[in-house]
């Protein structure tokens, strides 16, 4: 047969396979609603006194030089957020003790409070008041010997979480008044006299406590709330005081 006569026909045009190499990577625009980064908490007052408390623990237990503790005490109180706080303790042991709540006992943690008192507060036949502005000491003595000793401490600074007044009532009177946000705890007893405290639970944890203890003998002993009296800041007063008292022997 003759192939030039019948020529073949032209085969059909095939379709083209698909690349199995990955596609070109085009970036996805940008979604206009995106949220924006989280911003840091910020820092309360008592976030950082709660930081310089453990860079004071840290000094007495010679984990920081006093430069080291100066530096850093500097940086808390400049410190506006959380995450800004977090180095200036991060290599410090405390920094990863968990703090609770714990209830408020009747008596003050053991060692935290000396046997010997900061101050005195003697009336025999006679008054004594201690009251205004004043600094309270970890220990008051009260002693009211037919005489009245009162101690106001609604506008007291307090230095100290834990503070005790041992009040001795013989033919007298002791009266202690707290402003309404502290804690207030007794434990004592009376001969032929009252010895009288109104327990008192303030809202906040870190909050100072006051334990008034003694007793009294044909006497009166007396320890409550003053009503409408509270300290505007506790955490300006507990913890910071005590870190500029560092910073300023330390500089």
């Amino acid at each position: 047969m003759d192939l030039e006569k019948h020529p073949q026909p032209e085969p059909e045009p095939q379709p083209a396979k698909p690349s199995l190499s990955k596609p070109e990577h085009r970036p996805e625009p940008a979604l206009a609603d995106a949220a924006p980064p989280p911003v840091g908490l910020r820092a309360s007052d008592a976030d950082r006194d709660r930081t310089a408390e453990i860079l004071a623990a840290a000094l007495a237990e010679g984990r920081l030089t006093a430069d080291e503790h100066s530096e850093r005490i500097d940086g808390v109180y400049r410190a506006k957020t959380l995450t800004e706080l977090e180095p200036y303790v991060a290599d410090l042991p405390g920094a990863h003790q968990a703090r609770p709540a714990a209830p408020v006992g009747d008596q003050p943690t053991p060692g935290s409070v000396p046997a010997t008192a900061d101050e005195n507060l003697v009336a025999v036949f006679s008054s004594t008041t201690r009251k205004g502005r004043w600094r309270v000491g970890r220990r008051t003595h009260a002693y009211a010997v037919f005489g009245n000793v009162e101690i106001d401490l609604t506008e007291a600074i307090f230095e100290y979480q834990q503070v005790v007044i041992k009040a001795v009532s013989v033919f007298g009177n002791v009266e202690v008044r707290v402003p309404e946000n502290v804690s207030l705890r007794g434990s004592g007893s009376g001969v032929f006299g009252n010895f009288e405290v109104e327990a008192l639970d303030a809202g906040e944890s870190d909050a100072p406590v006051v334990f008034v203890d003694g007793y009294a003998v044909l006497g009166n002993i007396e320890a409550k709330p003053k009503r409408g009296k509270f300290i505007q800041d506790l955490h300006k007063y507990v913890g910071r005081s005590m870190a500029r008292h560092l910073r300023k022997h330390l500089d």
